[in-house]
């Protein structure tokens, strides 16, 4: 095929379409949307349709590009009030968590190279290296299994299994770009000859000189898109978005400029801008959600072309294992270890955070970096990685529903829906709905009799499917519901 502009514009087209199409009958059976995304794009590859795409180095501009939109939309999607009382745990995970999850896993890989029946054999450091690109949970796959299912978790478990997925990417890529130089360097010569102290020592500076500018950077551009939204008008609402995701990228380069982590400084500026008050929040918010999804099909599409599963296969049965014990074995393990100064988190909780350890785009982007260094038995990383992935995706993002159930900690108390779909600028209030009860109207049945607190207005009635602009002497009945201006910003 010629790559004209009518080409590629017909060849996305029918991607995106054909993967939202498989994810809606896909959504049925109860299977993850992004997997959906991903076999569709192993349908339309080498060993499906035939189209072929082994450009390691644009898959990863892809990914990280789309990582980034990602990371923002759920940064600015999380309340620092619900973060708030699980930051502890969620910074253990993120990051001791993921180190003893390279560790154990690491370890594993090269036990099993030694055994006979195994087909392949790889030097210690290949195999933390290996570990590494999976170490850390998927943000992607966490944030959209858990959003866009009508589940609900008790304990404060989704607040913290977002902050884990949405923080732990950076410390999985730093263990990764680490054990790169470390394998490269290892190629001409030994560990004897490099020291064993200056490579800690490298590692400790690189560590933490990535997580300081990260925050340091993130904090910083929070305040300075904070401040632009406050104070640049603009005439086209749709610009604000722009500006905002603009403003987000811009972060992620000029940490990276600074040697600091932009996956990190793009997280910690989200949360900062979702948490203070922005104009057309709501247009925003539904901006945001729409690029995510975007990016997310494109990437998991893009990954999916990237494989051959030919070659995914002659690894499956080593893979399998490998999967096999990050799920039973290495995940749990380093989550019951990071939380042990957690004692209040109840034994279900534990457990049902170490089954939602998802491996995503995020394990396969990173396994493109050993590919891309030119690191000696990278090919077989990114097959097996790619392998756990789809294993992780299957048997953990298609079971998450049920465990929680099964460990009795889905919440199923309803969500109360706006009735009014209404929206108003942040500054001018905050809307309450209430329902009438018998109790309301204990005092009188109309509108002014009924006792508001100091400071808030009725705007609106809903009565059945009729809306009713009040006055003091309406009517009110049992079952009413309110729609309330309040200017109690205090107010939850």
């Amino acid at each position: 095929m010629v790559f004209t502009s009518e080409n590629i514009l017909m060849l996305v087209a029918v991607l995106v379409f054909t993967g939202i199409m498989i994810s809606r009958a896909g959504f049925r059976f109860g299977l993850p949307v992004l997997l959906l995304f991903l076999m569709a794009g192993m349908l339309f590859g080498v060993d499906g349709l035939g189209l072929q795409f082994n450009d390691m180095q644009t898959a990863q501009s892809i990914g990280t590009v789309a990582l980034c939109v990602i990371l923002f939309t759920g940064g600015v999607e999380t309340k620092i009030k619900e973060i708030k009382p699980v930051i502890g745990p969620g910074i253990a995970l993120s990051t001791l968590g993921v180190l003893l999850t390279t560790i154990f896993t690491g370890l594993f890989i090269f036990l099993l190279s030694k055994w006979e029946r195994c087909p392949i054999e790889l030097p210690i450091f290949v195999c933390l290296l290996l570990a590494a690109t999976m170490s850390s949970t998927d943000s992607a796959s966490v944030f959209n299994i858990l959003r866009n299912s009508k589940m609900k978790l008790k304990n404060n478990l989704q607040p913290l299994l977002e902050l884990e997925s949405g923080s732990n990417d950076p410390m999985a890529y730093i263990l990764t770009i680490v054990l790169i130089q470390v394998v490269n360097t290892m190629a001409g010569g030994s560990v004897a000859d490099m020291g064993t102290w200056h490579i800690v020592k490298d590692a400790l500076v690189t560590l933490m000189l990535q997580f300081a500018v990260g925050c340091v950077a993130g904090v910083v551009m929070g305040y300075f898109a904070v401040w632009c939204m406050n104070k640049v008008h603009l005439t086209n609402i749709p610009l604000y978005a722009i500006m905002l995701l603009s403003i987000s990228f811009f972060t992620f380069s000029i940490t990276g400029y600074m040697q600091g982590n932009g996956y990190l400084a793009i997280y910690i500026a989200g949360i900062i801008i979702g948490n203070h008050k922005l104009p057309n929040r709501k247009d925003i918010i539904s901006f945001l959600d729409g690029m995510t999804w975007l990016m997310q099909i494109m990437m998991f599409l893009a990954l999916g072309l990237l494989v051959n599963p030919h070659e995914m296969m002659q690894f499956a049965h080593v893979a399998l294992l490998i999967g096999v014990f990050m799920i039973l074995v290495a995940r749990p393990l380093s989550v019951f270890i990071s939380l042990i100064p957690f004692r209040k988190i109840p034994f279900a909780d534990k457990t049902f955070i170490s089954w939602v350890g998802l491996r995503g785009a995020v394990p396969i982007i990173f396994a493109t970096y050993p590919v891309v260094a030119g690191v000696e038995g990278a090919n077989i990383i990114f097959n097996i990685v790619f392998f756990i992935t789809l294993l992780s995706l299957i048997i953990q993002g298609s079971s998450i529903t049920y465990v929680a159930k099964l460990l009795k900690l889905n919440d199923d108390t309803p969500d109360e829906e706006s009735q009014f779909g209404v929206e108003i600028p942040e500054e001018a209030g905050k809307l309450v709905e209430i329902t009438l009860t018998s109790d309301s109207l204990l005092h009188g049945n109309t509108l002014k009799e009924v006792k508001l607190p100091e400071g808030m207005l009725v705007m609106m009635i809903k009565r059945g499917d009729k809306f009713i602009v009040p006055n003091g002497s309406a009517e009110l009945h049992e079952g009413d519901r309110l729609l309330i201006i309040s200017d109690r910003q205090d107010e939850d």
